[in-house]
């Protein structure tokens, strides 16, 4: 909303300063047509429809060109999302449309005010009209008559307005631009990468996929893994088992309702609580889900509380319960049940059977019934009881990629022997730095010529994702700041060359009294001057102001944004503001004076 509004406001200001400007230029020759007998209502007409005709020209115009633009930015952004078709470029007519309608309301409201300015000149005001007013001030005794500076000042001070304006124009160009680096520079990586824990992690494609659901025939072949680990530099590496088979816990109601509220209303919670299944406790029983880790991927949790050394011991009854957290690395305390020291009853189902909950029927499980009710049950199952040992939090890259239940993770060998899978959902490890090169092209070629239906992520895989992310960013930034700056300069030069048009018989004047043309230019320097640094002065402030709102904003969207003001792309811009306001009142005072002052000072208008 922040960056449409800046939009909005860009282009509401160059389009009310050109006619603006456009009415101060024409003044005289709309105050000849109120003489001959011109209304004001047709006054304003004049220019409403001539704000029509320009925009019949240049809305089209703008509409190609913003087309073209789009078409080779969306694929940039498109390839950083998920979920979204790649090569899609919409074309519809509702854009075109909207934006055409948008620019259009944009213009007729810009247009307003300069019309009201025309409709009210009277005849006379309109004839003696060169660009604001200014009140004669007596030079007072010991007081210094008036230098180039202060003439290039009060000259700025006839039409604060416009001055105003078009210092806003330049300034919302490089506010823009800076924000943009701003954005991108607080990028950082160290948060980006800190769910990497390990340098390689390898797994079937479907793994990495968003909105897969990982099972056992997406398991990693053992010859893959061997062929992993007698790769040169792998200091440290290890399996990390999925459960294939259902397993199930024993919770509360309440906790139950905890679980589910966010995406349920308390109706399908009731209905919920009432259908699951309880043991001779009154606990419900609940699917819950495994890991079985090798001590690699052990050493890779962060500890909450506990001691995650009982979970090394072979065949030792404990486990971790994973807490949750958010994208920011905090955790979620409320996000299980389990507490250090319970006691968790894990149920092993072999097989369901499917019940009539009013008769207590036994159904046929391959054809469960369409005309009467039916619930599921455990038919055979073993049940083990475990100790939580520690609570940990897992690192997003080491998890099952989605959210399903409460989680639990156990050694190896008790994962493999309880749960009578073998299943590997992924490999992890950790490669010297001077083989991590040779191991990422060796990936790189195992999965996408080799052995196709497998994939791998990679630290430099995620800084490379940064990296593209962030560029991607400031390409935006880049190019709306861009054509933003564009419209700021142009309402600059709008600004300098009518300043000078409209004064073109006081400025031959004053060259016929004393002035002379090196004087007159370093008076149109200095005006130039003042509106480049006062643009710098003002992109500069609203920086200072806009920076904070900034951070709060975009640390509640990007966790891995850090804010870092800065002050380096004002500080660019400023020499290409100061060479503007040097050379643009040079060019116009130039063609200007290419007729005598004779020749100029016998123009009327």
């Amino acid at each position: 909303m922040g960056l449409l509004l800046i939009i909005i406001l860009t282009g509401y200001l160059i389009i009310y300063n050109i006619f603006s400007i456009s009415v101060s230029n024409d003044i005289r020759f709309y105050g000849l047509l109120k003489t001959i007998g011109t209304t004001g209502p047709q006054l304003r007409r004049i220019i409403r429809q001539q704000a029509l005709l320009l925009s019949v020209i240049g809305i089209p115009l703008g509409l190609l060109v913003g087309y073209g633009i789009g078409i080779k930015l969306t694929p940039v952004i498109l390839s950083q999302l998920n979920g979204v078709v790649k090569d899609s470029v919409s074309a519809s007519p509702l854009i075109f449309l909207g934006s055409a309608l948008f620019a259009f309301i944009t213009v007729v409201i810009s247009c307003h005010r300069p019309g009201r300015l025309a409709a009210s000149v009277s005849p006379v005001e309109a004839v003696r009209y060169t660009e604001g007013t200014t009140t004669k001030k007596t030079i007072r005794k010991g007081q210094s008559g008036p230098s180039l500076l202060k003439m290039a000042w009060a000259n700025l001070g006839r039409s604060p307005g416009k001055t105003a304006i078009t210092m806003t124009s330049l300034a919302l160009a490089v506010l823009l631009l800076n924000l943009t680096v701003t954005f991108t520079n607080g990028f950082d990586m160290d948060k980006y990468l800190v769910n990497m824990v390990s340098d390689f992690i390898v797994a079937d494609a479907g793994y990495f996929q968003v909105g897969n659901y990982w099972d056992g025939d997406h398991a990693l072949p053992e010859d893959v893994i061997v062929s992993l680990e007698n790769q040169p530099g792998v200091v440290a590496g290890g399996r990390v088992y999925g459960k294939t088979s259902a397993v199930e816990e024993f919770v509360t109601a309440d906790h139950i309702r905890d679980k589910n509220s966010p995406w349920n209303d308390a109706k399908t919670l009731d209905h919920m609580v009432t259908f699951m299944e309880k043991n001779e406790a009154g606990l419900l029983a609940d699917r819950a889900q495994l890991y079985g880790m090798e001590p690699y991927a052990l050493d890779k949790l962060t500890l909450l509380q506990g001691d995650l050394s009982k979970l090394h011991e072979p065949g030792g009854r404990y486990l971790a319960a994973v807490y949750n957290t958010d994208d920011y690395g905090n955790t979620k305390m409320d996000s299980h049940w389990a507490k250090l020291g319970d006691t968790v009853t894990l149920r092993y189902v072999e097989t369901y059977e499917y019940y009539n909950p009013n008769t207590g029927a036994i159904l046929d499980p391959d054809q469960p019934p369409d005309d009467q009710p039916y619930r599921y049950r455990a038919k055979t199952y073993q049940d083990i009881d475990y100790e939580v040992a520690a609570l940990i939090t897992l690192p997003k890259s080491l998890n099952y990629r989605y959210y399903s239940a409460d989680e639990f993770i156990l050694n190896d060998q008790t994962f493999i022997s309880d749960s009578g899978t073998d299943k590997v959902m992924y490999y992890a490890c950790d490669v010297s730095d001077g083989d991590t090169t040779a191991m990422e092209a060796y990936l790189s070629d195992l999965t996408n010529v080799q052995l196709t239906q497998f994939d791998y992520e990679s630290k430099a895989s995620y800084a490379a994702e940064f990296n593209t992310l962030q560029k991607m960013f400031l390409i935006l930034g880049g190019v709306l700041s861009l054509i933003i700056g564009l419209i700021g300069v142009l309402n600059f030069l709008n600004a300098i060359l009518t300043g000078i048009l409209t004064r073109r018989h006081e400025l031959a004047m004053l060259q016929s009294i004393g002035m002379t043309g090196h004087q007159l230019k370093a008076m149109l320097i200095w005006e130039g001057l003042f509106y480049s640094l006062g643009a710098v002065v003002v992109s500069l402030l609203l920086s200072i102001a806009a920076g904070p709102l900034l951070a709060n904003v975009l640390s509640n969207l990007f966790w891995f944004f850090t804010y870092r003001f800065t002050v380096l792309p004002i500080l660019l811009v400023a020499p290409i503001f100061t060479v503007l306001g040097i050379a643009v009142p040079l060019i116009v005072y130039h063609v200007v004076s290419r007729r005598s002052i004779v020749e100029r000072l016998r123009e009327t208008e």
